[in-house]
């Protein structure tokens, strides 16, 4: 289990890692904010193709193999990324992170009841989906910081020998773990019909398209607005990342008792933390305490959608988590690219904004009466 969490862990922080790093590595490839934003986006995309595809079509395989491929081209893509003679090899090492996040995301998710006891399974799963806060904490900023003291390739570099270690300790401790529920696309299409299901994926497309609309843009934002030093920033992305474990965790206890208030609770968060920023984010007090509430309400957003979509589909685990990961993914490159594009166009005061008002309606379509097909609870 810890191997598949470090798993999880090293696949976040390589494909956020440009957030902390987008002014730097935009400087030197000699491109815009809104262009190096590109780098957030090709990875969702391909994920969310990635996702059900190598699914389907890795259906058979042992799937302790089809992790260790997914690190393995993890590492690699790593390094290229440190090595990119221009943008354009950047962005193929992102194509390469997308795919691994389709692939790994949608095994590894899944894989909690197989790996513990089933009385442990929710503890688990909560430990596996802490992986993504920890990206924010531990990795953006540690990454963040490497960049600043030694460049932004060396942080990748660090980023392929640490996928390169999760590679042989997957190899090791893991067992094997040959197919059980071969995930067919008609089982896909099954549960998109579900009205469960389909209100899982819109409640899920408005938050992530709020959160990364904005959220990838903030190293910006900090340096134009509150007027924070680079080195700085790390700080402060540390911050979120702290209260993002916290939200991990709490969202766990939260969600099995009441999943559509507990992600209600989240979205109102980042909407609250987004409008606020343009205004109370100019003062670094101000942008600190409101990066603690967006890292807080952020951190329970993977467990609260992943638990809907299971719910939706109790008996296909890892279909849902395909249809997690393909929804999550392809509206965090959506996110990323319409926040660079009002980005070019306008401000980082106007990203902000725009987010929160998608917040807000993720919120009202979460709160809004279920038909009894739909409702989580």
């Amino acid at each position: 289990m810890l191997s598949v969490t470090v798993g999880i862990f090293a696949i976040v922080t390589t494909e956020i890692l440009p957030i902390g790093l987008l002014t730097s590595i935009g400087a030197g490839f000699t491109v815009s904010d809104g262009t190096a934003g590109l780098m957030m986006t090709l990875p969702g995309y391909l994920a969310a193709v990635s996702a059900p595809a190598l699914t389907v079509m890795t259906a058979r395989i042992d799937r302790r193999m089809m992790l260790c491929t997914f690190m393995f081209l993890l590492a690699a893509a790593n390094f290229i990324a440190a090595a990119a003679p221009a943008y354009w090899a950047m962005l193929v090492s992102r194509v390469l992170v997308g795919i691994v996040i389709g692939g790994f995301w949608s095994i590894g998710a899944g894989l909690a009841d197989r790996l513990v006891p089933a009385r442990s399974a929710r503890r688990a799963k909560a430990v596996v989906f802490s992986a993504v806060p920890l990206g924010s904490v531990l990795g953006v900023p540690l990454g963040t910081l490497i960049g600043d003291l030694a460049g932004w390739r060396t942080s990748f570099v660090t980023l392929g020998l640490v996928s390169a270690a999760v590679l042989i300790a997957l190899a090791v401790l893991v067992p094997p773990l040959p197919a059980e529920h071969v995930t067919r696309l008609s089982v896909l299409r099954k549960m998109v019909r579900s009205g469960g299901t389909r209100l899982a994926l819109v409640v899920t497309v408005l938050i992530v398209l709020a959160h990364f609309g904005t959220y990838t843009y903030v190293a910006p934002f900090l340096e134009r607005v509150t007027h924070v030093s680079s080195g700085a920033i790390t700080v402060f992305l540390l911050a979120y990342g702290v209260a993002g474990i916290a939200g991990n965790f709490v969202a766990g206890a939260a969600v099995a008792r009441h999943p559509r208030a507990a992600f209600a609770a989240a979205g109102a968060l980042i909407a609250v933390a987004t409008l606020a920023l343009p205004s109370l984010g100019r003062s670094e007090p101000g942008a600190v305490v409101l990066l603690i509430v967006w890292g807080f309400g952020y951190g329970a957003v993977p467990v609260c959608s992943q638990t809907w979509f299971t719910r939706a589909a109790p008996h296909a685990p890892e279909a849902a988590s395909v249809l997690f990961t393909a929804s999550f993914q392809a509206t965090l490159s959506t996110g990323a690219l319409a926040g660079g594009i009002v980005l070019d166009a306008t401000s980082v005061q106007t990203v902000m904004a725009l987010g929160g008002a998608t917040a807000v309606a993720m919120v009202v379509t979460a709160g809004r009466r279920a038909r009894p097909t739909e409702d989580p609870e």
